[in-house]
C-alpha cells in the first residue's frame, strides 16, 4: 500500500484503486492535505489506463466526519477562515473529479459520515455502506449550509421533504433506512463490507470501461437536459461505443458463444 500523502493511502489490484481517508484518530475529518491528496488521486486515476475502477472507503471506525473544524477557526488570533474558500479549494474540485471520472466510482462506508463525508458518499456512483454505518447532515448544528454537493444530490435521490429534514434536523439515518430512501446502493454486515465493495469493482474493472464512462457521462447530462436533449446525448454516446474495442470484443464474444475479454478500450 501506497501513500501519496499521510492521510490518504492508496492501493492497486485487479484494475481497481483503493483509496482508504486515512485520520483514524479524528475520523477521517478532512484537512486540507488530506483533501489535495483526493483530488491528485483522483486526477492520476482519470488518466491511468490501469485503472478501471476506483474505491474510496475510510480507516478505522468511521468513513468521514466532514471538514475538521481545527482549520476553519481563527489561528493566533488572526481573521475566521473564509469557509466558502475552503469548500471552493478542497471539496468542489473532488466532487467534480468524482462524477467527470469515467470509470465507477465506489464509496465504502464503514462507519459514521458526517457533514462532507456524508454528501461525498451521496456522489459516488455506487455506495455501500456497513449496517452500523449512518450518515448525518450536520451543518444546521452549526449554523451552516449542506456543501460538497448535498444540495444537489440529497434531493434528487430522496425528494425535497426528505432532504430538507435530513439538512435542518441534522439528525442520524442510518445504513437501512439510506437504502431505503434510494440515497445509497446497498448495505452489508460489517465484517463482509469490503470483500462486498472489493467483488463489485474487480467485477467493474473487467467489464467495459468506455461503455460505463460514456454511460455515466449520460446519466450526468440528465440532471440538466430535456427529453429531446437527452435523446441527442444518448445518441451520441452510443456512436461514440459504437466505435471501441469493447464494443467489438461484446459482439465477437456473443456471436462467438464465449464470454467476452475487455480491455477498457
Amino acid at each position: 500500500m501506497s501513500s501519496p500523502s499521510d492521510t490518504l493511502l492508496s492501493e492497486r489490484a485487479n484494475g481497481v484503486l483503493t483509496l482508504t481517508l486515512h485520520r483514524p484518530d479524528v475520523l477521517n475529518s478532512f484537512t486540507r492535505e488530506m483533501a489535495l491528496a483526493l483530488q491528485a488521486a483522483l486526477a492520476d486515476a482519470a488518466t491511468d489506463d490501469q485503472v478501471r475502477a476506483v474505491v474510496i472507503t475510510g480507516a478505522g471506525r468511521g468513513f468521514c466526519a466532514g471538514q475538521d473544524l481545527a482549520e476553519a477557526l481563527p489561528q493566533d488570533g488572526g481573521p475566521i477562515p473564509d469557509i466558502g474558500e475552503i469548500v471552493k479549494a478542497s471539496y468542489n474540485p473532488i466532487i467534480r473529479a468524482i462524477r467527470t471520472l469515467e470509470k465507477p466510482v465506489l464509496c465504502a462506508v464503514n462507519g459514521i459520515a458526517a457533514g462532507a463525508g456524508a454528501n461525498l458518499a451521496f456522489a459516488c456512483d455506487l455506495t455501500i455502506a456497513a449496517d452500523d454505518a449512518s450518515f448525518v447532515e450536520s451543518f444546521a448544528k452549526l449554523g451552516l449550509i449542506p456543501d460538497t454537493s448535498g444540495t444537489f444530490f440529497v434531493p434528487r435521490l430522496v425528494g425535497m421533504q426528505r432532504a430538507t429534514g435530513m439538512f435542518f434536523l441534522a439528525g442520524k439515518v442510518p445504513a437501512a433506512q439510506a437504502k431505503e430512501w434510494g440515497l445509497i446502493w446497498d448495505v452489508v454486515p460489517k465484517a463482509e463490507l469490503m470483500t462486498t465493495v472489493m467483488a463489485m469493482a474487480t467485477q467493474l474493472a473487467s467489464q467495459a470501461t468506455r461503455g460505463f464512462g460514456l454511460t455515466k457521462r449520460a446519466l450526468n447530462a440528465s440532471f440538466a437536459n430535456g427529453l429531446d436533449a437527452q435523446l441527442d446525448v444518448e445518441a451520441q454516446a452510443m456512436h461514440e461505443a459504437g466505435k471501441t474495442a469493447d464494443y467489438e470484443e461484446g459482439v465477437r464474444a456473443f456471436l462467438g458463444k464465449r464470454a467476452p475479454v475487455y480491455q477498457g478500450k
